[in-house]
Formats: structure tokens, sequence, C-alpha cells
């Protein structure tokens, strides 16, 4: 195991260092210029090219690479004399346009994000798990046809269709809930709850239809396993069979598909952020596409990529815990 989990780092390492050359490369040939949006509008030659020499793009494009790649585990200084920039381990560039470093930003926003995916991950996972369970159980019955049309409209609403219709129903017409305005969990966490509740059910309608599918079909597909019908046999009682056997079996593609959703909604939820107005990383990466901020949307981008590695890692530990015959 400890070798097994030796291999998989490393070759976390390698895949989001791939991921970074790659980005890297992409963003830095673009048209765009990071020098000019940092400097302006009126901005002369020679103070723009004083910017790029500040922020390093007069090197070639691999020493330019070499600075940001050790940059992430040792920091870097960006520029020189009263004008340096110190940043500070694990440096992801420096966002001219926010006078701050990458990672601050990153950062400050990742606890809303957080908030926002773990809730709406809660959310999704009860409803589609219990959906599609309680239609493989009742396969072509009325329940299972209600549930699954059920599933299928809501998987046809775009999500800023619900978070509107929430919006609506539940705050201007019936003025059950507060507009959402983020209050971190340790200082207030019934108003923490409260004013993430409508963002996390407009995710989760989403995710939820999405589940109630994928489980219906793994769990059908594993009642008819010869093993299950060994368990029958051997009089377990109904709850045994269908959790301990059929359930943990067929939750191995479920932790796949929530390994994938979780870490990316970590880096933000960009149309979610922006309906509620929730300042997250993904209202953040929205804003760095608006002002052309490329350290923004390169770190944006690699925090995106480490949290769905990071969580497919996981993913991969987790299955020999949720599925026996993996271990096999």
């Amino acid at each position: 195991m400890t070798r097994y989990l030796a291999r998989r780092i490393l070759g976390v390492l390698g895949v989001l260092l791939a991921i970074a050359a790659v980005t890297f490369t992409i963003f830095y040939v673009l048209p765009s210029d990071p020098a000019a949006a940092a400097c302006g509008k009126s901005c002369s030659a020679e103070r723009l090219e004083a910017i790029r020499a500040h922020m390093g793009l007069d090197q070639p494009l691999w020493r330019q690479f070499w600075d940001f790649a050790s940059g992430i585990f040792t920091g870097r200084t960006m520029g020189t004399g009263q004008y340096a920039l110190h940043c500070d381990f694990p440096c992801l560039g420096y966002s001219y346009e926010n006078s701050e470093s990458v990672w601050a930003l990153l950062m400050d926003r990742l606890p809303v994000s957080a908030s926002l995916a773990l809730g709406a991950a809660v959310l999704w996972l009860a409803l589609g798990l219990s959906a599609g369970v309680a239609a493989a159980l009742r396969k072509d019955t009325f329940t299972d046809r209600a549930l699954m049309v059920g599933a299928v409209a809501a998987a046809s609403l775009p999500v800023y269709f619900t978070s509107v219709m929430l919006i609506y129903g539940l705050i201007r017409v019936a003025g059950l809930l507060p507009y959402p305005q983020y209050t971190s969990l340790t200082s207030d966490p019934v108003s923490w709850a409260s004013n993430l509740l409508l963002p996390w059910i407009a995710l989760a309608v989403l995710y939820a239809a999405m589940y109630a599918r994928q489980s219906r079909s793994s769990m059908i597909e594993t009642m008819a396993e010869p093993y299950i019908r060994t368990a029958r046999a051997k009089g377990l009682p109904r709850r045994t069979v269908v959790v301990k056997h059929g359930l943990r079996s067929a939750m191995t593609p479920i932790l796949t598909l929530f390994g994938m959703d979780l870490g990316g909604l970590l880096a933000g939820a960009v149309i979610t952020e922006s309906i509620f107005g929730l300042p997250g990383i993904g209202r953040l990466f929205y804003g760095a596409l608006s002002t052309g901020d490329q350290p923004v949307i390169l770190g944006v981008t690699l925090l995106a990529a480490a949290f769905i590695v990071v969580a497919n890692l996981a993913v991969d530990l987790l299955y020999a815990v949720v599925d026996p015959r993996v271990r096999l």
C-alpha cells in the first residue's frame, strides 16, 4: 500500500506539472499581453517595456515557466530595486489588477467555494442516492418511472434558471430566507447555513438528478450479481443484502463521479456564485476573465486541476474500503 501510494503521489505531481506547463504556455502565447493589462490604457512604450522586464516577460518562455514552477515551491521575487515584489511560498504569480498575490486571493475566496461545494455535495448525495436506490429496488414500477422522470426533468433545468426561481419564489414572494450574504462558519453557524441554503439547493437539484440515474443503473446491475443471490439464499435480512452487499458495490462508479464533481466545484461554481453574489473562486475567475488577469486565470486553473487530481487519488484509495472485491 505504501509503494502504491508513493507511485500515485508521484503520478499526481507529474500530472500537475504537465497541466501547469500546458496552461502556462497557452496563456502566455496568447495575443493578449499581461504587461499591457497591468500597465493600463494610457501607457507609454518605455513604461510598457519596464513592466515587461519587471514581470519577467522579456525572458524566453522556458525561463518564465521555470521561474513560475520553482516559485510554487520556494517563492520568488519579481523585479529589482525599490519596485521589487516578493511572492511568498507557494507563489502562483501576482495579480496587478488586484495588487495582491494570486495565492492570497485564492485562499481568501476558498472558504466560500468550499462551503458551497461541500454543503451542496451532502444534499445531492442524500437525494440522488436515495432516489436511485428506491427506483432500482422498485424497477419498472410507477415509483421507478416517477423518480426517473423527475430526475430527467431536474437535470434538464439550467442551474441559472433554478437559482433565479429559488430567489424569486423563496425570497421575493415568500420571504422565507434572506438574500445570500456569506457569513463564515466560525462566526455564526446558523447564518452561514441559512445564507447558503438556496445556493446548495440550486446545485443539489442538478447533481442529484444525475446521481439518481447513475445510482439506479449501478444498483440494478449489482443486485443481479450471483453473490447477491447467494446472500439472499442464506436468509440474510433484506436491509443487509441491499446496504451491506448491494449498495457498497454499486458505490464504485458513484465515487468516481463524486470525486470529479466535488473537485471541480471546490475551485468555484461560476454561475451559482455570480447569481447569488457569493465572493468565491468562481466569481474571482469570472472577474479575471473579464479583465484579462492572466495570473489569476492560471492560478484558478491550476487549483482546479489540483483539486480534481487529488480527489481522484482519494477516490482510488476509498475503492478498497467501499468495495471489498477491489482488495482481491
